[in-house]
């Protein structure tokens, strides 16, 4: 289910809205169409969403005839097990609107559950189950659908006995490291009084099928402690993957890498160990370690990021396509698992709701103090960055392949800069902004881009009401929207000559902030670049200038100054941006990315053209006249 309550009239705000992953347009001018129950399927095992009967897809309002016959199909086909597999509507969720003299019937799909899924249409799920994208309905594949009825499973995934693996599978310095640190922790534990094998039967590793009478080693226990030729043997897509990216240098591509490479052992334990000393180990909070390198002198930051690390690990799908990545950079960290989450985005943020992949896996880490059961795991990450006064962690999923990102910024959640910076956009004005328009349009300076589901992990504030304020920063002419619905996002308008007209003089006045004090402080900050020698170059700042001096020139100007600053030198988006005075992500969206398709300008990267610090480099320097755009 949703979090927000169905209310139908609140539809008649969306209606100008094009199509979108959780509102869908449906005439039914001849009865129930047919992709109804497609919709249906893809909004259930998706996010949810609303369909609309009575609306063209164009959005014009044509109504529908004989509202009473209609529900009764409607409930007559949601309780045919020939024709849908389940009906997840309350009476609740079918509803009629009057709007413009005739009726609309809105009916509400909720999202279906893990032990729900995957809900379709026939008798098959291999042929009738659906997911829903910004493209709209798609056929799921079959590997989408074993995931569903794996996660759906009332036996864990990590508890499956795996036949033909034994004992001499396991790397026993791991779990000898394993039970010492256990003993450090609970050293009055009974099971530290049994053998190496029966204290590893009472974690899990070893189990007993009473059903099948059989026993022997679990999926969990060869992921916890396993050594690396027999993980990759029993689960070919078992991959776990630390980087780490602390150099400006683009030539340096990681500055430390651990991967199952032949020289450890390659577990769940072993990386676990090794990675969490890393990231935690230049963090500029106090901390102390004890001897075994647990928990002594811990504070809510570094339990913060453990938290975060075992959260991947224990909530993989390990069957799944990707493997668990970890990347530590100087500004944040990001960690990302194959699998979707289990419960609604907003239950998991709500917290005190535990639903868990792999619970033998979470019970080897508890064991352990470093996992939490209670669905406390994502409060003590937000808790440990709140602390820090951190941007709040961003969530995000991912189909096709299907994966789950968590993103931890170690920036302000103000920074200075970036008021200066729309200081210098917006001059005098930025003062009239509410302290939530203020969060939305710094959250778009330092991200790139801002939506919905993001302001909601910022602020804690209801959709309905971020979407009110997004609409008010667009009629402001202060963002620009992209897409639509649920995929709709947001950033800021290209810098203009109203920011040369403003007052720029930043001074130490204070900017408030609800009850907070955000001082500018009383540092000039320019759109010159801190450290960066190519702020002086005469050169590129000379072929920028008459971008720089203008709002609007024609788009082949524009390309052909873009060419002429990347024809020596490599530059980033966002070096770019601050030669032309505009903003980065939609400079990347209207002119570097079609220029790489098009291949005038190189990647740096080419094999993650998506990193963060991409660079370009022309290719070829057009030469051809300006054209108006």
């Amino acid at each position: 289910m949703t979090s927000e309550p169905f209310d139908p009239e609140k539809l008649l705000q969306r209606l100008d809205w094009s199509e979108s992953d959780d509102l869908e347009f449906k005439s039914a001018r001849g009865g129930l169409p047919r992709s109804l129950w497609e919709t249906y399927s893809a909004m259930a095992n998706t996010h949810g969403g609303v369909i609309l009967l009575g609306v063209a897809d164009d959005g014009n309002i044509s109504g529908v005839k004989d509202v009473t016959r209609l529900k009764t199909n409607l409930w007559n086909v949601l309780n045919d097990r020939g024709k849908v597999n389940l009906n997840l509507l309350a009476d609740a969720d079918v509803a009629t609107v009057e709007q413009a003299g005739v009726t609309i019937l809105a009916i509400h799909v909720p999202r279906a559950n893990r032990y729900q899924r995957p809900v379709f249409i026939g008798q098959n799920p291999l042929t009738g189950t659906y997911r829903r994208n910004y493209e709209g309905d798609y056929h799921c594949t079959e590997q989408e659908v074993g995931r569903m009825l794996s996660d759906r499973a009332e036996e864990p995934a990590d508890s499956r006995i795996l036949e033909h693996y034994t004992l001499s599978d396991l790397d026993l310095p791991s779990l000898q490291q394993y039970r010492h640190r256990f003993a450090s922790f609970k050293p009055t534990h009974p099971w530290l009084g049994e053998d190496d094998q029966g204290f590893f039967t009472k974690l899990g590793g070893w189990r007993k099928d009473r059903t099948l009478s059989i026993e022997g080693l679990t999926v969990a226990g060869l992921l916890m402690f396993g050594k690396d030729e027999a993980l990759r043997e029993a689960l070919p897509q078992y991959h776990v993957d630390y980087r780490e990216k602390l150099s400006d240098n683009p030539d340096i591509r990681w500055t430390d890498r651990l991967m199952p490479d032949g020289t450890w052992a390659g577990n769940l334990f072993q990386f676990y160990l090794q990675v969490s000393q890393r990231l935690s180990a230049d963090l500029k909070v106090p901390f102390q370690l004890d001897a075994d390198l647990f928990r002594k002198g811990d504070t809510i930051v570094h339990e913060a990021i453990r938290e975060a690390l075992v959260n991947a690990l224990i909530h993989a799908d390990y069957q799944g396509m990707g493997g668990v990545v970890v990347e530590k950079y100087t500004d944040r960290f990001e960690f990302s698992n194959p699998g979707l989450l289990l419960v609604s985005m907003e239950q998991m943020l709500n917290g005190n709701v535990s639903e868990c992949r792999n619970k033998t896996l979470q019970t080897m880490f508890t064991l352990l103090g470093v996992a939490e059961k209670a669905g406390s795991g994502v409060d003590k990450i937000r808790s440990g960055w709140q602390s820090q006064h951190w941007r709040s962690p961003r969530v995000t999923e991912q189909l096709q392949p299907d994966r789950v990102k968590w993103m931890l910024p170690m920036v302000s959640l103000i920074p200075n800069d970036s008021l200066s910076r729309l200081k210098l956009q917006f001059g005098s004005a930025l003062e009239k902004f509410s302290s939530l328009e203020l969060q939305a349009l710094v959250t778009a300076e330092i991200e790139g881009k801002v939506d919905n589901s993001r302001m909601r992990q910022v602020t804690g504030k209801h959709g309905f009401d971020i979407t009110q304020m997004f609409q008010a920063l667009v009629a402001q002419e202060a963002l620009i929207r992209e897409g639509h619905g649920r995929w709709s996002w947001y950033h800021l308008v290209e810098m203009g000559e109203q920011a040369g007209a403003a007052d720029h003089s930043l001074g130490s006045a204070d900017h408030s902030l609800g009850s907070a004090d955000h001082s500018l402080g009383s540092a000039d900050h320019s759109l010159g670049y801190d450290n960066d020698s190519l702020v002086n170059n005469g050169q590129l700042l000379q072929i920028a200038q008459q971008a720089r001096n203008k709002k609007r020139i024609p788009q082949q100007e524009m390309r052909k100054i873009l060419l002429e600053l990347c024809d020596e030198h490599w530059l980033s988006r966002t070096q770019l941006a601050q030669f032309v005075q505009r903003n980065p992500e939609d400079l990347r969206h209207r002119y570097i990315n079609p220029m790489v398709s098009e291949g005038v300008l190189r990647l740096r990267y080419p094999e993650t053209p998506n990193r963060t610090d991409q660079v370009y480099r022309a290719v070829v320097v057009s030469n051809s006249n300006s054209a108006d755009e």
